[in-house]
């Protein structure tokens, strides 16, 4: 299979890049994949798993929550909101985050607390989806 050249992209770091047989993202509208030579497409990302084909057999998944994916001539890029290797991700502590968010929903006493509990406790439980 031929390859194309692939990065994703962090507000911390550079996560991945490198040339590819293939891309699966977790687009707005769906799930696509991208193959060398795909059709240009600009689209956003909703959170989910990216995984990544590489030539050599190799496969590396990453999860990601928001973003951007462009794919053009020069191959394809996601610009996510946060992403991280699912194989960096310690199950018990992401647990032990989702029980303490949990805790901190139920303790809230504003309604602005409640909502940036609730949006930290559905971040996690995103990430804790990904690994099943």
């Amino acid at each position: 299979m031929a390859a194309f050249h692939f990065e994703l992209v962090s507000p911390e770091k550079l996560l991945f890049s490198g040339d590819v047989e293939s891309v699966v993202a977790p687009g707005a509208e769906g799930q696509f994949t991208v193959l060398k030579d795909h059709a240009p497409v600009m689209t956003t990302l909703k959170s989910g798993v990216v995984t990544v084909a590489g030539g050599d057999g190799k496969v590396e998944k990453l999860f990601v929550r928001g973003g951007f994916a462009d794919v053009n001539a020069a191959g394809f890029t996601i610009l996510a909101e946060l992403a991280v290797s699912l194989a960096d991700i310690d199950v018990a502590k992401l647990d032990a985050d989702i029980r303490n968010a949990k805790e901190d929903l139920a303790d809230a006493k504003t309604d602005s607390a409640r909502q940036t509990a609730g949006a930290k406790l559905a971040q996690l439980e995103e990430m804790r989806a990904s690994l099943d």
